[in-house]
């Protein structure tokens, strides 16, 4: 008798790739930029009253405002792209094509008609529907080149494929947060790098709310004088603190495949960047580089020394000492006193057409130390494998 072959083993079903789920980054970068949307739109959040108007009064509006610029229709497009093209990216991959951008079209005109209508209890902001009509426009522009650009930009991109090597799987808010550090250098800021100013601004809320004068900063440290050598000593430690708390954020969620080094030069060198521009368009190009004192140029020579010892640490004490910095640079902030020719510097400072900008950007210089404190402190931060993504 022949012995029968053995039957072949089944070949099993090939196996489907794994969905890719939604981009977090994405995400988180939607949520601060409706964050200064909102900021932006209420800014200076002072005078809440009903002046007996209609919320939706500016959409019965049939004629366009009386006084308004090409200028300032163009800004609330611009400003408007990005939210319409975040919106998109966030919904990915459970909604993609057609229903990503009536969606995100939608939401950014809701958006937008919440701004104007709540505007309408603000006595200092003037409700319009020109404001309506070019924000709608701008959401619906950057939910179309989303909607067309969301395969190539987060499914095969080079960026997403650095993004998984160089980065830690939990980096995802912590990469908007460290992008987000240079752009809060914009608004004026009486430190280098000296961001969380909080104490004038709940002191000037609390004054308008209880009507009387508080000044909680004098309460935390009454009866201080500074010399000139104690407030360049304090600037000193403002910007050494302030640089390396937020490269060691950095730090603390990249992989070892990542050119640490030269990630942490070129985030010091953007924020540099921004802080001379901004300087220079707010209070001229004489003085773009006004910031560059005494304290701020031994701040930034500490700064580089203790990342230069830091910048291969481990990642669980790199965050320690990120938490550790930047809680000194926010003591320091709000107990000294504002120097006075930065007082007087700010009184001949000029907003102009763009005080909804630098009503952002303030609301970004006060609330980064605290949201980047709030994700240093995440448990997520032990999932930190040093091992390469394949």
């Amino acid at each position: 008798m022949k012995e029968e072959a053995p039957a072949p083993a089944p070949i099993p079903p090939p196996q489907k790739p794994a969905a890719r789920s939604g981009s977090p980054v994405a995400r988180a970068t939607l949520l601060a930029y409706a964050m200064l949307i909102v900021y932006a739109s209420w800014f200076p959040f002072s005078g809440w009253q009903n002046q007996g108007l209609s919320p939706l009064i500016f959409l019965e509006w049939t004629s366009l405002p009386r006084y308004w610029t090409a200028f300032d229709a163009g800004i609330n497009v611009i400003g408007y792209i990005p939210f319409g093209m975040l919106l998109v990216y966030a919904m990915r991959p459970k909604v993609t094509g057609f229903w990503a951008f009536l969606l995100a079209s939608m939401a950014g005109m809701l958006v937008s008609g919440t701004m104007e209508a709540v505007q309408t209890y603000l006595p200092t902001r003037v409700s319009s529907n020109l404001d309506f009509y070019t924000n709608s426009a701008g959401t619906i522009i950057g939910a179309l080149v989303g909607t067309l650009t969301a395969h190539k930009l987060m499914d095969t991109s080079h960026l997403y494929k650095l993004r998984q090597r160089w980065f830690a799987q939990h980096a995802s808010q912590g990469l908007v947060l460290v992008v987000l550090w240079p752009l809060a250098q914009i608004y004026p800021q009486g430190f280098l790098f000296g961001l969380g100013q909080l104490l004038p601004i709940v002191s000037e809320w609390l004054s308008e709310l209880l009507d009387m004068e508080i000044d909680l900063a004098s309460m935390v440290r009454p009866d201080v004088t500074l010399t000139v050598e104690q407030y360049w000593l304090s600037e000193t430690i403002v910007a050494a603190c302030g640089m390396v708390g937020a490269c060691l954020a950095l730090l603390c969620i990249l992989r070892k495949p990542a050119p640490r080094p030269l990630l942490v030069a070129l985030l010091v060198a953007a924020a540099v960047l921004v802080k001379s521009l901004s300087t220079a368009l707010q209070f001229g190009p004489d003085n773009a580089f006004g910031w560059i004192t005494p304290g701020a140029q031994g701040g930034f020579l500490i700064g580089v020394i203790m990342l230069g010892g830091l910048i291969f640490a481990p990642h669980m004490a790199q965050r320690r000492l990120a938490v550790a910095t930047l809680l000194l640079s926010l003591l320091i902030v709000n107990t000294t006193p504002i120097n006075p020719y930065f007082s007087e510097t700010l009184q001949n400072w000029v907003q102009g057409k763009f005080l909804n900008f630098y009503g952002a950007a303030q609301f970004l210089s006060l609330a980064w130390p605290l949201a980047t404190l709030w994700y240093l402190c995440l448990p997520s931060h032990k999932l930190n494998k040093e091992t390469p993504v394949k």
